[in-house]
């Protein structure tokens, strides 16, 4: 399916969907009303979503749950494995290397990097570590599209240039620093620092409220 047309702030939308359509295997039809309650999203913004990816939709009536399902899958590649690596086995990196949930989305996290011989020699089945020695052309070998980066800011930017240069074309960014892509290469930064900031300013809006 052409992604062509569909915001970013829809396709951030569609995990939700698509779990929210998983959960509900005994429907035939699911209407956007009742997916906008229990996600607790906007109607219109559901509908305006739904019907960028499915043009299934009936007025009253709904959409057929796995119809709609297969659609939203396609168009994040659910049913493609894609291959991903991570550099940086700090306790982060391993965390995700050995996360399952991942396989889900078809995203494999096929290694974990580090350039440490100390964490390069941990033998570990769900976190294998190789040396970065060897990133370059495992990269190329096994024609790795997406990159996770979870070593300290002072080397993202290295770390970000050496991916770009072994085929990577989208990048997600542990790191707490902004990096500097070309237009080609898709970057998504995730700054659990400022998330748990903004969470804790929250928090305090409530109990002062």
């Amino acid at each position: 399916m052409d992604k062509k047309g569909i915001t970013r702030a829809t396709l951030g939308r569609l995990p939700l969907y698509i779990e929210y359509l998983r959960g509900h295997d005994e429907s035939d039809m699911v209407c956007a009303s009742e997916i906008a309650r229990t996600l607790r999203l906007g109607e219109v913004t559901v509908r305006r979503d739904l019907n960028s990816i499915s043009f299934e939709g009936r007025p009253k009536i709904g959409y057929p749950r796995r119809a709609l399902l297969y659609d939203l899958e396609e168009v994040l590649g659910v049913d493609k494995n894609t291959p991903a690596v991570i550099v940086g086995a700090g306790r982060l990196g391993c965390a995700l290397c050995r996360f399952g949930e991942f396989e889900k989305y078809g995203l494999m996290i096929k290694a974990c990097f580090d350039s440490d011989n100390k964490k390069t020699a941990t033998a570990d089945p769900d976190c294998p570590i190789l040396d970065m020695k060897q990133f370059h052309s495992y990269c190329l070998d096994h024609e790795i599209r997406i990159g996770i980066i979870t070593v300290p800011s002072s080397q993202a930017q290295r770390v970000c240039d050496e991916m770009i240069e072994s085929g990577i074309t989208a990048i997600w960014n542990f790191a707490p620093c902004q990096l500097r892509v070309p237009k080609t290469v898709t970057l998504q930064q995730e700054n659990l620092a400022l998330s748990l900031a903004f969470l804790k300013s929250r928090s305090m809006d409530c109990v002062n409220g």
